[in-house]
């Protein structure tokens, strides 16, 4: 069994695993209906690994050893995490950049990186005893516990702003979740869950809310680091919403640093949205504190929210890392998912797309070099959001079955 203490992330407080749930119960009295999570607790391994694992980072037996977990024997049985680290020929050539890599995340069992998460907190609710968990979610993260609380025989419970993406919507539903799609953005989808989850007792999943969401997405930074090709990045390249994606590699590069396993953590440069950037303007600003944005919208839907609930966490490790954040238009995003798909033969849905438009943003600005080792974190299928990559293909008219007509809409090879 791993020990491990909470420590707080803005007053360092330490805390054991029983004796609070979610956050800083001192810190947390400062939260503002609808703004970042005040208090947001990390989690402190007893001991960490002073050697990699025999067994690829891939294995749950491997991954273990930096989690906290009691037993592997609660984790689901589906292979989360593992997912390729490709390398991108067609794409270092467009880039000039000959060591340019996309972490393809979209392989997870419901198609994002969302699933590290859902993974360790459907764990975590094993081990804790509960039979209900509920969760707000723009999307990614809903249909990701309905899949990891099917596979592990729990209700998921999922609030979801009634404009998500149709896909996202019939994922989660057929999985078997209890679907409530909410008449309001994805704030007040997070705010009813808390008081659901106080009123009924189940156990809440939400981002950085629940301390495991963040801990089950550093893994990807382990994979990452362990890959052998790739001798450790210089720069990931990160599409941010509420900030715990970012923060969970930033704990993960955190981890391996202390372990003695890296020399260094790599620059973490996040990429939102003009119409939800919250955190790249705080971070281009230089601001303490991000300004909440009313009204945040965007095609990229899973990075659209007014007050990133992970906000002081991840505004600090990035700037901790060395890193910034860019902002990038709806058109780069939506051009961005072809020029992804035709290059390395990823489908991604906007907001994963964003990274490939935020890595030609933070090049503009001198914020990347092209022989730096660059990951782009690839966060989910393009299957999730069909009509955002329809906007930029064209699907021909259907032609008679004949070979003349073949001949006539193929043009001429050279």
């Amino acid at each position: 069994m791993a020990r491990f203490t909470l420590v707080c992330s803005e007053c360092r407080a330490r805390y054991g695993e029983h004796e609070v749930r979610y956050v800083c119960p001192v810190c947390a009295r400062a939260q503002e209906p609808g703004g970042p999570t005040r208090g947001v607790l990390e989690v402190d391994l007893a001991e960490l690994p002073d050697r990699w694992p025999a067994r690829s980072m891939s294995e749950p037996e491997a991954l273990a050893a930096f989690l906290p977990l009691r037993s592997v024997r609660t984790l689901p049985l589906l292979s989360v995490g593992g997912t390729p680290l490709l390398e991108t020929p067609a794409l270092r050539r467009t880039f000039g950049m000959p060591r340019l890599w996309v972490k393809d995340d979209t392989r997870n069992p419901s198609g994002s990186t969302k699933d590290r998460a859902s993974q360790l907190v459907v764990a975590k609710a094993l081990e804790y005893g509960y039979d209900t968990i509920v969760a707000a979610s723009t999307g990614n993260a809903a249909t990701a516990l309905a899949c990891l609380a099917a596979a592990a025989g729990l209700r998921a419970v999922v609030l979801v702003p009634a404009s998500a993406p149709p896909a996202k919507l019939v994922q989660m539903a057929s999985y078997g979740a209890r679907l409530v799609p909410v008449d309001g953005n994805y704030d007040q989808a997070f705010e009813l869950s808390l008081a659901a989850s106080e009123r009924f007792g189940w156990y809440n999943r939400n981002t950085a809310y629940n301390p495991f969401t963040i801990e089950g997405k550093k893994t990807a930074a382990l994979e990452i680091a362990a890959d052998p090709r790739l001798g450790g990045p210089d720069v990931v390249v990160v599409p941010a919403g509420d900030g715990v994606i970012v923060s969970g590699l930033a704990k993960g590069f955190a981890d391996l640093e202390r372990a003695g396993l890296v020399p260094r953590r790599p620059r973490l440069l996040i990429v939102q949205p003009e119409g939800s950037g919250a955190l790249a303007r705080a971070l281009r600003a230089g601001a303490a504190a991000i300004a909440p944005e009313p009204g945040a919208r965007s095609v990229a839907d899973s990075l659209v929210v007014a007050a990133p609930r992970n906000a002081f966490m991840a505004l600090r490790e990035v700037r901790a890392s060395g890193g910034g954040g860019v902002l990038v238009s709806d058109e780069a995003i939506l051009d961005a998912i072809g020029r992804l798909a035709r290059s390395t033969g990823v489908f991604a849905e906007p907001a994963a797309a964003a990274a490939l438009a935020g890595l030609e943003a933070a090049l503009g600005e001198g914020l990347v070099d092209r022989d730096e080792r660059v990951v782009l974190m690839v966060t989910g299928t393009g299957l999730k959001d069909i009509a955002a990559a329809a906007r930029r293909v064209v699907v021909p008219a259907a032609v008679p079955p004949s070979l003349s007509s073949l001949e006539s809409l193929l043009p001429p090879q050279r």
